[in-house]
């Protein structure tokens, strides 16, 4: 009788480790073929991808972003320079001469 229920469990073994194994098999086929495909997209330059919008953005990146960049880097440079000259003027060369401050250098 166990015998039997033994030779069932093993048969249904065999088609479920079959069945998995089918389904596995397909699934790393799968993977496979759109790895394959998205490293063929990935590969590709900007402008082979989609060259109307690659186009746009270097047109708006010329004409748009680079002149505001500048005027900010400007900004922020001659800022920087006004700075320091305040703080150099700035009681800097002051020294202590007989108890009293003076702007004379020695």
């Amino acid at each position: 009788m166990f015998g039997l229920f033994d030779s069932i469990a093993e048969w249904f073994r065999g088609i479920l480790v079959d069945g998995i194994m089918a389904n596995f098999a397909g699934m790393f086929d799968e993977v496979n073929s759109k790895v394959g495909e998205i490293a063929g997209q990935v590969g590709q330059t900007p402008a082979g991808w989609n060259p109307g919008v690659f186009n746009l953005i270097r047109t708006l990146s010329e004409t748009v972003i680079i002149p505001i960049a500048g005027m900010i880097l400007t900004f922020v440079l001659c800022y920087e320079l006004i700075t320091m000259i305040i703080e150099k003027n700035n009681m800097a060369e002051s020294v202590c001469y007989k108890g009293r401050y003076t702007n004379a250098t020695l």
